[in-house]
């Protein structure tokens, strides 16, 4: 159905006169005429009649005005659901229990009130590719920024780094810190690491840089179990972002031990379009700007394609 036709119809409805119309529409007397006529005949009845007093609704008229006016409204809501503003600014991120869901949160209490949608894609390549397309207005993950498609950039917003959970029984429990190459020979368990994703692809870099054995065989039953195994492991440990929420089993007695020598950080980048008018987009790429963090001192590592 022709919207014009039915605003028209609501706006004679409404002024009385179909010169009344016109003027408010913008448009000639003759163009209004041709667009009622034209919905008349589709919908096969008469919907105003004219006579001294002006221009009245027909009895037709008046069953067709309600709906009307409503798929007006349909249609308004329709276009502000993808106007830009109109819709919650929609963010990737790579989980919902690490770093860069907090940087999310800090943002919204930085500003409260702020419609946000955050979801998490397979990886970083589809996340990127929901950028470019727009069905996502940005991302927070490892990327490299020199293999981005045109009109999408990036910006580190936080080097997290990264540290060693071990159970109470393992033989670096005691240790404050541990330099980064001294994990070789010890097993480090990580089963939730999807091949083919970006950080299967930064553990895999950080394993042949310090000859680590990274294990990824076994079944991901999520993070409770791994503590649990962990707990009572002596010879397994794990690494962990620095901003991983973890709910510990009540009496593991587990240990974060930090990471030296260099101190390994997930580099994590905003990414976003930057034809994106989204009024959000801005905020937040400035709220994450000013609050970065500065990176750990003494040397720290990442892949050589996060630089």
């Amino acid at each position: 159905m022709d919207l014009e036709a039915v605003r028209t119809v609501v706006a004679i409805a409404d002024t009385g006169r179909f010169q009344d119309a016109a003027a408010e529409l913008s448009v000639t007397q003759q163009a209004v005429s041709k667009r009622v006529a034209a919905l008349e005949r589709e919908l096969g009845v008469r919907l105003f009649v004219r006579d001294a007093g002006g221009t009245r609704p027909t009895v037709d008229g008046q069953a067709f005005l309600p709906h009307a006016r409503e798929l007006l409204r349909s249609a308004e809501r329709a276009a502000a659901s993808v106007r830009p503003g109109g819709h919650a600014l929609r963010v990737d991120v790579v989980g919902r229990r690490l770093a860069p869901t907090d940087l999310l949160r800090g943002f919204r209490r930085a500003r409260p009130g702020t419609a946000l949608d955050v979801l998490t894609l397979r990886d970083a390549d589809a996340a990127v590719d929901a950028v470019r397309t727009g069905s996502v207005d940005a991302c927070v993950r490892a990327v490299d920024g020199r293999r981005l498609p045109d009109g999408v950039v990036c910006a580190r917003v936080l080097d997290e780094v990264l540290q060693l959970l071990t159970g109470p029984a393992h033989p670096l429990a005691v240790a404050d810190s541990v330099a980064t190459g001294r994990l070789t020979g010890h097993r480090v368990w990580m089963p939730g690491i999807v091949p083919g994703t970006e950080w299967a692809a930064y553990y895999a870099d950080l394993a042949a840089e310090f000859g680590l054995t990274i294990e990824v065989t076994g079944p991901d039953f999520g993070t409770e179990p791994l503590l649990d195994t962990l707990a009572g492991s002596a010879d397994l440990a794990t690494i962990v972002g620095e901003g991983t929420r973890l709910v510990r089993p009540p009496g593991a007695g587990l240990r974060r031990i930090a990471l030296r020598d260099p101190v390994p950080v997930y580099p994590h980048s905003l990414v976003w379009r930057t034809d994106n008018p989204h009024p959000v987009l801005a905020a937040l790429r400035d709220h994450l700007a000013a609050g970065a963090p500065a990176r750990p001192g003494g040397g720290t590592w990442t892949p050589h394609w996060a630089h």
